[in-house]
């Protein structure tokens, strides 16, 4: 720091700031001020008692919220794994029905649809990612797909996050999905979208997070035939009375149950991650506020310390 010097009367050269150069009074007033008192810097990286105890009430906050959630989310997942055993005949009769007529896609086409189920909500671990992730694997391990293949996104997770890498593929998207529990109206509304659309499709992939357990669920996928696919079937031949109309009829009513079942396990495996995942956030939240509050009160302490150190040692400087 640059002084500018001056020369006092008695010919010593003096700085500005010296003590010396102010006058007697403004000097008492000065030291009285603390002005020449050496100026203590805090260390950047200790933490003062009031922003400790900021961000500890923030923590407490953070940690209300999601024992909250994580209550919400045992409630619903409750009665999603009712609801989930009630709608489980709907997938294995129309799966039962596909087994038996031993309906295959076509060798040689490669038009595809992708129906990927997720929802509007976050929170729950990588339910959505999952789903997303795969739809990247089929895309990687089989190029084509990028030409010859439509996705429908039921969800506006799932369909942000593939919003960016395949954008030209997405056909069509629903969102307002995973507020309340699915019904058979909302499996129908997706269905009828599928055949509205005249998108004529050699397979489909239904894509689903099904529920194994409180902990667990496994991405699935359950394959999807269309009209032409079904009625070309040698085995079909074992019902009899089956004609144009009633397969149609048969085709969209399968289709429905099929993206009804897709929804009941997709929404269980959400509910069950999520209560899972605001369980693991309100563990980490209590161990971050005991280390806090450990951090707090040792800070306190050493505050406390400091200034009695100062009390003693002015006290026998008197």
């Amino acid at each position: 720091r640059r002084r500018e010097e001056l020369r006092g009367g008695d010919g010593v050269w003096r700085s500005t700031f010296s003590p010396p150069f102010f006058a007697p009074k403004m000097l008492s007033a000065l030291q009285k001020m603390g002005a020449f008192a050496p100026a203590y810097v805090q260390s950047r990286n200790m933490a003062t008692l009031k922003d400790i105890r900021v961000r500890l009430k923030s923590v407490k906050n953070i940690q209300k919220i999601t024992q909250s959630m994580k209550m919400v989310s045992a409630a619903k997942y409750a009665r999603a794994e009712r609801d989930l055993k009630q709608a489980r005949p709907y997938g294995e009769g129309t799966q039962a029905f596909y087994e038996v007529a031993e309906i295959k896609p076509p060798e040689g086409k490669n038009k595809t649809l992708i129906i990927a189920i997720s929802s509007d909500r976050g929170l729950c671990g990588a339910i959505h990612s999952s789903i997303a992730k795969r739809v990247r694997t089929m895309m990687t391990e089989s190029p084509e797909l990028l030409q010859d293949s439509r996705i429908i996104c039921v969800g506006d997770k799932v369909r942000g996050i593939l919003q960016r890498l395949y954008s030209d593929n997405i056909m069509i998207s629903f969102s307002d999905y995973g507020k309340k529990p699915p019904i058979f109206d909302d499996a129908v509304q997706v269905a009828n979208a599928i055949l509205a659309s005249d998108y004529e499709f050699d397979k489909g992939i239904l894509l689903y997070n099904r529920f194994k357990s409180v902990v667990s669920y496994a991405t699935s996928e359950q394959p999807v035939f269309s009209l032409e696919t079904v009625s070309g079937s040698e085995k079909l031949t074992v019902y009899d009375s089956i004609d144009a109309d009633v397969l149609r009829s048969y085709q969209e009513y399968s289709l429905a149950s099929l993206i009804y079942y897709a929804m009941k396990e997709n929404a269980c495996s959400e509910q069950s991650s999520r209560m899972t995942a605001m369980d693991s956030a309100t563990k980490n939240a209590g161990e971050m506020i005991d280390k806090l509050t450990l951090t707090f009160n040792r800070t306190r302490q050493a505050v406390i310390t400091k200034e009695l150190i100062e009390i003693i040692s002015g006290a026998a400087a008197l």
